[in-house]
């Protein structure tokens, strides 16, 4: 039985879209914890906003890596 590979898991429908909406709610949280002031007062420049964009990669990193750690987990358990 072949097992699918981490890029394949990572790029699942589900883990993209799970990965998407939470990078979405906590990137927006660190974006205002962290460039909130410059945000609302509309002192942002071109690299703020590449520091804020960046931002949302964390959690959605975090996210597809847990997701993809845990499939593994379960399929090596499912064969034991």
């Amino acid at each position: 039985m072949s097992h699918p590979t981490a890029l394949q898991i990572a790029t699942d429908r589900t883990v993209v879209k799970r990965a998407a909406k939470i990078a979405f709610v906590v990137g927006v949280i660190i974006a205002m914890i962290n460039h909130g002031n410059k945000i609302t007062s509309g002192t942002m420049d071109a690299a703020a906003w590449a520091k804020c964009a960046l931002t949302f990669l964390v959690p959605y990193s975090v996210s597809t890596y847990s997701s993809v750690m845990s499939v593994r987990e379960l399929l090596l358990s499912l064969v034991d």
